[in-house]
């Protein structure tokens, strides 16, 4: 080698050895990605997911995080309590409609107590009393009736969903408690508000997990509502009218479209968080939104 020259440098072989490891991960996710016969509505439902991300990250998180540390935990907790007393209204209301007595006995038993004794629902006597909430909502309704899910969908601003289950959230809207409360349409505002800034707010934990450790929220997120969801539609069709049947057990699905065949398994201790939507307090505070 002429010592006039410096040596050419060669680029490092681990680094070269990495390379059919990353070509081989991204051809995974762009496996994972297409061609999935429960979301033939990928490429929307992508985009739609992405766009709820950023407001999510931009406008509701940051507010939330903010909330957080300024209002103390009981009062929070007192805010949680008062919707989720307006939301077992509707949640009882399902219940009848679906023909499961004992459930909705059990709900208008719980709406009583912590409305009489519980200060509108502030305290939450009734968990304490054994009369345990059971969400329910009208996309159940229409799976105890055998209409079909559809494909999974993302509803703008409110998260994933199934086409069944979109149709049911605007029911679930009209009808919500918050809109016969009151006429003033200012005061139905703020307390939605309200009720999505306090949501986001105790899901701020869980979705900072499921950031850390999801390869690809969107289909984490997806695989997860959908399995969440099978197991309540399996819990409605199999519920008898006279038998009170937890929330999630069921037997057969009853004729459910590709959303209630095989997924893959997800812990059941993500769950919680996994089966958000993009920005996750916007479906929980569904039922607090304000009735054109």
């Amino acid at each position: 080698m002429n010592p006039g020259h410096a040596a050419k440098p060669h680029p490092p072989r681990r680094h070269l050895r990495a390379v059919p490891a990353l070509v081989l991960a991204a051809s995974l996710l762009a496996g994972c990605a297409t061609n999935n016969p429960q979301d033939p509505l990928e490429p929307y439902n992508r985009a739609m997911f992405t766009f709820n991300s950023k407001v999510d990250k931009a406008v509701v998180k940051p507010v939330a995080i903010r909330y957080k540390d300024v209002v103390p935990t009981p009062m929070r907790h007192g805010v949680t309590n008062f919707f989720g007393n307006l939301g077992d209204v509707w949640s009882m209301t399902n219940d009848f409609l679906q023909g499961h007595i004992v459930t909705g006995l059990n709900g208008f038993m719980r709406v009583g107590v912590n409305t009489v004794f519980g200060l509108f629902g502030v305290l939450d006597i009734s968990t304490e009393m054994g009369l345990y909430k059971q969400p329910n909502d009208f996309g159940l309704t229409l799976a105890r009736y055998g209409v079909p899910s559809g494909p999974f969908f993302v509803i703008p601003l409110l998260g994933p969903s199934t086409v069944r289950d979109a149709a049911g959230t605007g029911v679930d809207m009209y009808y919500a408690p918050l809109n016969y409360t009151t006429n003033e349409t200012a005061v139905r505002n703020a307390a939605s508000a309200l009720h999505l800034i306090n949501s986001r707010a105790n899901l701020l934990t869980t979705t900072d997990l499921l950031e850390q450790i999801s390869l690809d929220p969107y289909i984490f997120t997806r695989d997860a509502y959908l399995q969440r969801r099978r197991a309540h539609v399996k819990a409605v069709r199999s519920e008898g009218i006279l038998s009170p049947g937890p929330v999630d057990e069921g037997g057969d699905s009853g004729g459910e479209l590709n959303p209630d065949a095989a997924a893959p398994a997800v812990p059941a201790a993500t769950l919680a968080s996994s089966a958000l939507p993009a920005t996750p307090a916007a479906s929980a505070a569904v039922h607090s939104t304000a009735r054109p």
